[in-house]
């Protein structure tokens, strides 16, 4: 998938050039991606050589620092982020089914983006929600005590307020 990235370039170079050192132009480039991020929802290729271009920092850099975060994407993501935890309470008490029945309802694996563009699904580690595992997180929302007979209906609040 491209990138209609190019209209809005003009925008990204001036953040860029507010916050960019050329003495020291790694300083800043978690703060540019962060930005662009922002802006695009991902880091495309397209906008990774832009960076590249305006700061001089090589693509193969910029490109290693964004797939060393697991905060940043490099594809198009979903109106709707599910982050299932899969830290040990919730996985001992069964998240990984959870997990595996959402990648089934959505025909998706961790990582992916759903056909219709409207989820993009996630594992985490902790949410800091142990006393309610599983958990799982729609965007800002938390979800308590998800047993897989339940993610059908979860799906379904999200689907019908499109």
């Amino acid at each position: 998938m491209v990138c209609s990235c190019e209209n809005r370039f003009g925008e990204l170079t001036d953040y860029i050039k507010s916050v960019f050192n050329p003495e020291h132009p790694q300083a800043s480039l978690i703060a540019v991606l962060h930005h662009a991020q922002g802006m695009y929802g991902y880091l495309s290729t397209e906008v990774m050589d832009h960076i590249s271009d305006v700061t001089d920092i090589p693509t193969a850099e910029i490109y290693g620092v964004a797939t060393f975060y697991s905060y940043f994407k490099l594809q198009p993501q979903g109106k709707h982020r599910i982050s299932v935890c899969m830290g040990t309470a919730c996985y001992i008490r069964g998240a990984a089914k959870v997990l595996e029945t959402i990648e089934d309802m959505l025909d998706v694996k961790v990582g992916e983006t759903s056909g219709d563009g409207l989820f993009s699904l996630d594992e985490t580690r902790c949410i800091g929600a142990c006393g309610l595992a599983p958990v799982l997180m729609i965007d800002d929302k938390v979800y308590a005590r998800v047993e897989p007979e339940q993610v059908k209906g979860i799906l379904k609040e999200y689907r019908t307020a499109e």
